[in-house]
């Protein structure tokens, strides 16, 4: 477990972090997890789903949780006085969940809804299709949510073995941030979690990920999903690094510079100055054995020619020429400022030290990442942009068209 004192405030952010996530599912799991996140609030063998929520809400708490492809976090916030309560209630529903068979069929029908949203938000759809498209077979391809297919045939049996086998306390991490004592967070955890500790035997934590580096699947470059809606949504992008991948820091200064605000090439070139596309941005995620590097821009369809013909050339001059010196210089200063303004509450916080635990297995200082990025240089930049963006590029449009052939010439030369 880790903790982090925050002076000056009176409340504490507890998160109990457990690496499993989408990725650890079978096919025919798809969906497990996030259905668990919905499905453990719903009553342990001391507590009713009400009396759960009415037990934060007296406190003025909040309760949530949160799935991913390769963790899952359930995570309260409340009043520092209030921390025995968050410490019991969340180990409670994330080891003592009863799934009952009348809450599974009550939930199915809400992650189904919760997929009909996603499927009419464009944008959403643009995100999990192109990852199925970028990774192929992979599990890193599946959406979180699973599929309606998957969710409509979720046993009880299957959601129960999921959880029993796999949450299991040498795969957790507890994270707690705020006006706080570490000592009286250990005692509180060791009497929450010791039942579920002696009932999974093992005292060793699970070392964070590490597989070998992802294979993935040659695929089709481009994929059209023929949506009714007013725009023409695009993303294009490529495989990125994994987490553990030296080069991130650079990754980070390269994305910044290239989308990651209203200074960068990407903004100023499609939106600025040609006036293209309201929204453009870049983004990249790091797995434990791969990433992702992506554009996204959304534009009248009868613009998506000219987009895709921009995004795709200042791709193209970046990995050819890189970034130039006051570029970068711009992104770390950038990533410095957002990365301390970023912690200035402590959900941020106990989120930072969590995923640091669950991912390196252990914790990152903010002035050991300050210098990563101070340290990034234009040269190191160029090289991994020439790396990166040189390769053959994935595109993935969800928009008002029938069929492949009805793209522009400039997105279906990359197929």
């Amino acid at each position: 477990m880790v903790t982090e004192s925050v002076p000056g405030v009176s409340s504490v952010s507890l998160g109990i972090w457990i690496a499993i996530g989408s990725r650890d599912e079978t096919p025919e799991q798809a969906g497990a997890a996030h259905y668990l996140e919905h499905l453990l609030f719903k009553g342990t063998s001391r507590r009713t789903a009400a009396s759960i929520a009415e037990d934060l809400d007296a406190v003025g708490g909040d309760l949530n949780a949160f799935t991913a492809k390769e963790h899952t976090c359930y995570y309260a916030q409340v009043l520092d006085t209030d921390l025995p309560l968050a410490m019991s209630v969340l180990a409670d529903v994330v080891t003592d969940a009863t799934l009952a068979p009348a809450d599974v069929e009550v939930e199915r029908g809400v992650v189904l809804e919760e997929i009909a949203i996603r499927d009419d938000d464009p944008e959403d759809l643009l995100g999990e299709l192109f990852d199925e498209t970028l990774f192929g077979a992979h599990p890193l391809g599946r959406p979180v949510v699973g599929s309606e297919e998957s969710i409509k045939g979720m046993t009880r049996e299957t959601l129960h073995d999921f959880w029993r086998g796999l949450y299991t306390t040498p795969r957790m991490v507890v994270a707690a941030a705020g006006n706080l004592s570490h000592e009286h967070v250990v005692e509180l955890v060791v009497a929450a979690l010791g039942p579920a500790a002696a009932r999974a035997g093992a005292v060793t934590p699970v070392p964070p990920r590490r597989p070998a580096p992802a294979v993935l699947d040659d695929g089709p470059r481009l994929v059209l999903l023929g949506e009714d809606c007013e725009q023409a949504h695009l993303m294009l992008g490529v495989p990125g690094l994994s987490r553990h991948d030296p080069r991130r820091s650079a990754l980070s200064v390269l994305n910044t510079a290239l989308g990651g605000g209203p200074s960068s090439r990407l903004f100023q070139q499609v939106r600025e100055q040609r006036g293209l596309a309201y929204s453009v941005y870049s983004s990249t995620i790091g797995y434990a054995d791969t990433g992702s590097f992506a554009v996204y821009a959304g534009c009248a369809p009868e613009r998506l020619d000219e987009v895709a013909s921009v995004v795709h050339g200042i791709l193209a001059d970046v990995a050819a020429g890189g970034l130039t010196p006051a570029e970068v210089t711009r992104a770390q200063g950038n990533l410095r400022g957002g990365l301390v303004l970023g912690l200035e509450d402590t959900p941020s916080r106990m989120n930072r030290i969590g995923r640091s635990e669950l991912d390196h297995g252990r914790q990152h200082t903010i002035t050991e990442s300050l210098d990563r990025i101070a340290a990034v240089t234009p040269e190191q930049v160029t090289e991994l942009a020439r790396d990166l963006l040189a390769q053959p590029l994935t595109a993935a449009v969800v928009g008002p068209y029938d069929e492949e052939s009805d793209l522009p010439d400039s997105l279906r030369t990359l197929g």
